[in-house]
This record gives structure tokens, sequence and C-alpha cells, in this order.
């Protein structure tokens, strides 16, 4: 055979491979993104509170009015960490010491932040080292009893990626807060060209950072007494954070600085030990509705938020956010695992966690890993901790996480919608051009970054014809052709 012969023959097979494609792709999306989106559970996991039998309600208070604490009104009276039933309130404090991305105990991390934009760029690779120094010695009852303006923890980041950034530092001193202590963050910033180190403002909880999803909130945690709470019912979920089928492997480095090539198809939503995966692997959830108190959040710029709690250990595994107008916004998922098995809840880390701000379909994702316990005072630590040592230059560690993304086919994929759970309280309405990208990244099992939409005047109910599977270049701002 000529060599013309087998190029004529690889280009047939590869145009077979992808018209195959796109017409999976067409026949689910003839139907409607709805259907497409709606396949994704074949049966149904979600109970409404009326739904619940009586063994299930017994593990909840329903009630909205519970007493209060005598010293901190705005406290519920019953000591944390609780006991069951829960009201929503209580299971809304549990979630909230495991929130934020950094596991509430001293430690070292490594972190790869990057985002995808709807046209198929992976914008700038962000890399940092981050040391946290976590103050309360027995966690959030500790900390729910320190007055407010008390420091609670500092985080030591050093960053190593992009280029431009390498050796860049920044220190943020975090704070309890109430009504009359407002702030919850300084930061510090120090960069070698300049020599100089900078104090910044705490952004606005609503301020996005810069190329990314998430928003000040998101990142730092929003303190539960800040929210009124309530309870809508229980769910089961399969999955959160997915790998495309094009990303089989992810690197994973351990506490050692070895690493490992990890399945992606075997990661579990909490991991391998997880004791309680019902008899299908799933994880039942606690699902509650949190809205801003208008005397603690004023204009806040979220007017709800959506929690699935893990029923074992209370891990806030998905939130949603909604606007002004009630309609989905964002959404939060991630992928937990146990690193420090002796400590239970407290021995939880979140690998990946996605973010998706679906008005825009902008996606960011966290890549974490390493997470090294540090006892900072034995070494007289809390000196490094310091906005003067940001200048000494010191090398948190050798290692840098190698979980980054390096093609834009191999993001992770959107989160999943769940168009029938819960709907009288989750209205979403997506742009047709982001229904399209939804439903085709559900039928190729990737994302897919052109897709036609021949009814644009629509709400997802016309047909759509993708035009591009997405194959993009290696590198930062690389695009998905």
């Amino acid at each position: 055979m000529s060599m013309h012969d087998k190029i004529t023959k690889l280009r047939r097979g590869a145009g077979r491979a992808t018209s195959l494609l796109f017409l999976q792709i067409i026949l689910v999306l003839g139907l409607g993104w709805q259907s497409a989106v709606i396949a994704q559970t074949s049966t149904r996991t979600w109970k409404t509170l009326e739904e619940l039998s009586p063994e299930e309600r017994a593990e909840l208070d329903v009630r909205l009015e519970t007493p209060r604490d005598a010293q901190l009104p705005y406290l519920p009276a019953e000591p944390y960490p609780f006991s069951p039933p829960y009201t929503a309130e209580e299971l809304g404090y549990l979630a909230f010491e495991l929130d934020t991305l950094r596991p509430r105990f001293s430690h070292i991390w490594l972190s790869v932040v990057q985002s995808m934009t709807a046209s198929g760029y992976i914008l700038a690779t962000l890399k940092n080292n981050t040391a946290i120094f976590y103050l309360p010695k027995n966690g959030l009852g500790e900390l729910l009893r320190w007055p407010a303006g008390h420091e609670y923890l500092r985080a030591f980041s050093q960053f190593t990626s992009p280029p431009e950034s390498d050796g860049d530092q920044q220190l943020w001193v975090e704070y309890r807060t109430d009504q009359t202590f407002t702030k919850k963050q300084d930061r510090y910033l120090y960069r070698p060209g300049l020599r100089r180190i900078r104090r910044q403002p705490q952004p606005r909880s609503e301020d996005r950072f810069p190329n990314n999803a998430q928003s000040f909130d998101d990142l730092q945690g929003r303190d539960p007494w800040e929210f009124t709470w309530k309870l809508l019912g229980t769910d089961v979920l399969s999955a959160t954070v997915r790998f495309p089928n094009t990303r089989p492997t992810v690197t994973i480095t351990r506490q050692d600085g070895t690493t490992y090539e990890q399945d992606t198809k075997a990661l579990k939503v909490m991991g391998d030990t997880y004791p309680a995966y019902t008899a299908d692997g799933g994880v039942a959830c606690y699902v509650v509705e949190a809205l801003p108190r208008p005397e603690w959040l004023p204009n806040y710029y979220r007017s709800k938020l959506l929690y699935w709690i893990d029923k074992k250990f209370f891990c806030p595994l998905r939130i949603e956010q909604y606007d002004g107008n009630g309609n989905l916004i964002f959404i939060a998922e991630r992928l937990e695992r146990s690193e420090y098995p002796e400590d239970g809840r407290f021995g939880y880390t979140p690998l990946v966690v996605v973010y998706w701000t679906v008005d825009i379909d902008l996606l960011t994702a966290g890549f974490h890993d390493y997470h090294r316990k540090m006892n900072w005072l034995d070494d007289h630590g809390e000196e490094y901790f310091t906005p003067e040592f940001l200048r000494r230059g010191w090398v948190l560690s050798p290692y840098k996480s190698r979980g980054e993304v390096v093609q834009p086919e191999q993001f992770y994929l959107r989160p999943l919608l769940y168009l029938d759970k819960f709907p009288d309280q989750r209205h979403i309405g997506l742009a047709p051009e982001v229904a399209a990208r939804v439903a085709a990244q559900e039928a190729a099992g990737h994302l897919v970054f052109e897709v036609a939409v021949n009814n644009p005047q629509g709400t997802g109910n016309g047909q759509l014809q993708p035009s591009a599977s997405g194959n993009g270049e290696q590198g930062n701002g690389s695009r998905g052709e």
C-alpha cells in the first residue's frame, strides 16, 4: 500500500469516528437538552421532607426556630458538635468545618488552579505551595467561643507558576467575625522584583479572582451564622467531580513527595475508605437551603445557596448558588479522600474542586495533593507566618503538584444539572449555546467547544450540530479547535 493510500485510509477512519460521535450527539439532542441531562439520573434518588420514612425523619429536627445560645444569640443553644436530631442550622455549622479548601489542621499542600473558557482556552496555570497554621486546637467548637476579631488561621503561599509569578508570596491572616467585626482577612503580597511587601485590601464577597469562576466567599468559606437554614430533604450523589474519557490517569503526589498514577475511573466521591457508601456506591446526603440574613449580609450577591452535605461526615460535596432572580448561576463540587483516617472526618481533604459559573460557561478547577501535616510550634514555625518573613524567600516545599490539565479536551466535565431534583426550589435556565455545549459534553464524554445552535431564540429545544470536538495544543492559553 502506498503512502497516499495509507493516509487516505486513516482520514476515512477518522471521518467515520467523528461522524459517529456527531450522530450520537444529534440523536441525544434531538430530544432536547433537558432530556439529555435528565437521562443522567436513571432512577430517583432524592426525597422531600414529606417523603422521608419515620426512621429518616428521626435523624432531623425540622424546626425553623430553635433555642439560642445565652451568650451569643446568633449561635444554636446546643454546644457544637451537636447530636441527632439535627436542625438545618446545625448541619450548616457542621458543613462549615469542612467547607473551605484548606483542611482545618496545620499542614503544607500543593495546588494547581486552572480555568477553561467556553471556547476552549486553558487560562494561565497557577501553581502554589501553601502552608497553613491553624490556631484552634479543638476545631470549630473552640473557634466559636473566641471573640470576634481573634485571629484563627495564617496561610503562607509561594507561587511557582506561571513563570512571571515564580517566587511571588502571599500571607493571609484570617479572623473570627460577627456583626461588630466583619473583616475576615488581612493579606500581604511580596514580589521579588519589587522587593516590597504590599498590604492588600480584602476583596468583596462577590469579587471573582482574575480568570477564575470562584469568588472570594467561595474560596474563603461562608460563616454559617450569616445565613438562615432550612431542610429540603435527602439525596444520594453517585458522582461529583468527573474526569473526561480523554484523561484515563492523573498524577498524585504523596505526603513524602513521591508520585503515582491514579486511574481516574476508580476515583470515588469520598475516596476508597469512606465507610458509608450506599449499595450502589453513592453517598447519602442531606439537602439544605441557606438564605443570606439581610441584617448580616445586606444586598448579598446570591439570593440563596443549596448544599448537599454527606450524612456521615457532613462534608459539603455540592453547593449551588442562585442569583437575584432565583436562577441557578453557579455550582461547586468536590472530590474528597481521607489522608489521615485516624482523624475521622477531620482527616478528609479535597483532591479536586470544580467551579462552574453557568451564565458565562466558565470552569475553574483546583487540584490539591500532598497535604503534609506540620507542627509549626515545634520548630518556632509561627515566626514564618509574618509579613516580614516573606522577604526571605523561604521554600515551603521542593515539590510541585503534577495534577494540571495539559490539553483542553482533558479538562474536567461541567457538573451534572439534575433537572428533576427538587424542582420547586431549583430554577435552571441555560442560554441555548450553553445548553448545546452541556448536551454535547454528555454525549461525547469530554468537553465540546464548538456547537451550532439552529434555534438561537429558543431555550435549548433546537437541533444542535457540533462542528468540532476540541483538539487543542498543550500549554497556557491553548485553544480547542
